[in-house]
């Protein structure tokens, strides 16, 4: 995802841009409304089809030109960027008045990090074609869950796994490889009103690695000391999705 942040607060632009790179997005900034304007237009002349979709970060309160300004410009010129307006003016005035100037969605400061990540990506889904139905089944080196009856097995033996288990299964299958924070599991999995001081997801990964790793020659979970999880097979098996 291509991420255009229009942010005068150094501090939270700083803090934003670290943590969508870490996550694999693009991020181009700009500090006032003007600036932040010809970012999100130059964007939309060069977009091409196939690109990563593209989502507009705005803060409200912007020297220059205000964000609700920029919405109105951007709408009225036929832009169609979806556009995640921030603001710490919270009322239903407020966001009322954001989403008729043509924003897309609307978060309140101070929020979670989290929450902003799972906003950005469902404003990044509505943009994108229509996809083929998601594969039924998902193979990292001999681990194969199927998605259609949520069965798991290892080297072709029966993996007996909870729910909740498995839903942590799927979500590290599906990115073979990629490093998972705690923060991010325990949103993908428990949902954003769990506390995120909990260790569940710690708890859950140790459930994890007695039923796939205990007693193999290859363990497939990895820990990342202090950043999070990822499940890969050693080099040279397959992976497939």
């Amino acid at each position: 995802m291509n991420i255009l942040l229009v942010e005068d607060d150094t501090r939270i632009a700083d803090f934003l841009s670290r943590g969508l790179r870490a996550e694999g997005h693009q991020v181009q900034r700009a500090a006032n409304g003007r600036d932040g304007l010809a970012l999100a237009q130059d964007a939309a002349r060069q977009a091409q089809p196939g690109d990563a979709p593209t989502v507009l970060v705005l803060d409200l309160m912007l020297p220059g030109m205000n964000g609700m300004e920029i919405c109105q410009t951007l709408r009225a010129a036929g832009v169609t960027t979806p556009i995640l307006m921030l603001t710490a003016l919270g009322s239903l005035e407020d966001r009322v008045a954001g989403l008729r100037m043509g924003a897309d969605d609307y978060l309140c400061k101070p929020f979670e990090f989290e929450e902003l990540l799972a906003r950005l990506e469902a404003l990044a889904r509505r943009t994108r074609p229509l996809q083929p139905a998601r594969t039924p089944r998902l193979q990292v080196g001999d681990l194969v869950l199927d998605r259609e009856s949520m069965k798991a097995e290892r080297d072709g033996q029966p993996l007996n796994m909870t729910a909740r288990e498995l839903a942590l299964l799927e979500l590290l299958m599906s990115a073979p490889g990629r490093l998972f924070s705690r923060e991010r599991i325990l949103a993908s999995v428990w949902g954003h009103n769990e506390d995120p001081l909990t260790n569940v997801v710690d708890v859950y990964i140790r459930r994890l690695r007695s039923k796939i790793d205990d007693g193999r020659e290859t363990a497939l979970i990895h820990t990342v000391r202090g950043l999070g999880y990822r499940l890969e097979a050693p080099p040279g098996t397959s992976s497939a999705t």
